[in-house]
């Protein structure tokens, strides 16, 4: 769990086209980055 302050870890994840990227591509830049469930899962 981390807390506010903490340094998020690196991972990887995929964008709104399906290209892999990690966290740290965009080191040094401002990022959002937008959690959500798959379409038609629970959640």
């Amino acid at each position: 769990m981390l807390n506010p302050g903490d340094k998020a870890p690196d991972f990887t994840g995929h964008d709104h086209t399906g290209k892999t990227v990690k966290l740290s591509d965009f080191t040094g830049k401002t990022l959002v980055l937008w959690f959500f469930p798959k379409a038609d899962t629970p959640g």
